[in-house]
């Protein structure tokens, strides 16, 4: 008998437990006859915050959206600098270009993947005014160093939480140790909407209405701008459909944590695995292990009907839409990083079965 094939993911399976959940609240706001920033997005900004010990939140259409807004309230000079992770998604140093800011690349610590913190100091200038942390693949970054350095140099704090609802650092759940936690909320996150979303957290009431007012074209009060605006808000369906989910946010976080020990537990030591730390709470958006022939396993593993992915081909340095505007294009940790990772499948819908089908292919390699 064949093996049934193992997705990478499967948005209709990851959503099956809550889809009668969802055709219900989705008539509820279809029968009210409101669909933008309405109840059904306050109700879920609040629950949002509490979940994060914060005080306030804001939903807006994306995660890209969340850090970019996030950037756009504090209204740097044109070409100051921003320091990013030379590994990051692209969206991460999209938010800042699009800002008129300059992106300066830092290299991740080859052991965590994300920024190191080490390396930051060396990178900071005059013209340096915030620091843009990626808390990549569910891992929170080590944020100790970090904030003591935006402490000495005065520098804001923006932390990049696309991939890590529900971690945390030291206990304190990523998002509220800087200035604002940028969310997404694409599908497929540990909290994912049936779309895009996102949204930013902060402790500033000042900071909330500034976001409030960016994302609603620059307004307060309707037809009356006050600043340069974006349109960029969560729509009430998805608010509807992330309150639901988000009661399940933990176990999801649980489950894949459980999926993630067997990985670690059982693929020999040829991959190099994640590492885990007692101050780290990770919660495992992406589960990645790294090779020297990581092509050759992809395709062994396609071969045994396993589907995996590669976050991510490319680095940013490496992408055409950065040519010309960074002062540095030699990151070697970052390219040794993209050049061997591997994403395998942990997605809530996938079984301890599944799990140990992979480790079992992926012990013969």
């Amino acid at each position: 008998m064949k093996n049934t094939p193992i997705e990478y993911e499967n948005l209709r399976r990851l959503n099956a437990p809550f889809f009668e959940e969802y055709i219900k609240i989705f008539n509820t706001v279809l029968q009210s006859g409101w669909y933008i920033l309405g109840e059904h997005v306050k109700k879920f900004e609040e629950e949002f915050a509490n979940y994060n010990n914060s005080s306030h939140c804001v939903g807006v259409a994306s995660g890209l959206d969340a850090i970019t807004l996030s950037l756009t309230a504090y209204n740097f000079e044109r070409n100051s600098e921003v320091i990013v992770p030379s590994n990051t998604y692209i969206a991460t140093i999209l938010s800042v270009l699009q800002n008129n800011l300059k992106p300066v690349l830092v290299e991740p610590d080859i052991a965590t993947y994300n920024i190191d913190p080490k390396k930051i100091e060396a990178s900071i200038t005059s013209r340096t005014k915030a620091i843009v942390v990626v808390h990549l693949y569910g891992k929170a970054c080590d944020m100790t160093p970090i904030l003591e350095l935006c402490k000495k140099y005065n520098l804001k704090l923006i932390e990049d939480c696309a991939q890590s609802h529900g971690a945390t650092y030291k206990s304190q759940k990523t998002g509220t140790f800087g200035d604002f936690g940028a969310f997404s909320f694409y599908p497929t996150k540990n909290l994912g909407a049936l779309g895009d979303a996102g949204a930013i957290v902060c402790n500033d009431a000042d900071l909330d209405k500034k976001i409030r007012r960016l994302r609603n074209y620059g307004s307060d009060v309707k037809y009356y701008n006050e600043v340069v605006g974006y349109n960029s808000r969560l729509d009430e369906v998805q608010a509807a459909f992330l309150s639901i989910k988000l009661k399940k946010l933990d176990n999801i976080n649980t489950h894949k944590r459980n999926l993630a020990s067997l990985y670690l537990k059982e693929l020999k030591s040829d991959f190099i695995k994640p590492v885990v730390d007692s101050d780290y709470f990770d919660v495992y958006h992406i589960f990645n292990i790294r090779h020297q022939k990581r092509d050759a396993l992809k395709a062994y593993l396609l071969e045994n009907q396993i589907k995996t992915e590669i976050h991510y081909p490319v680095s940013p340095s490496r992408q055409m839409a950065l040519n010309g505007l960074l002062d540095n294009y030699d990151f070697p940790i970052s390219e040794e990083i993209h050049r061997t990772t591997l994403s395998l499948p942990i997605s809530y819908f996938h079984t301890e079965e599944d799990v140990s089908r992979v480790v079992e292919v992926m012990n013969k390699f």
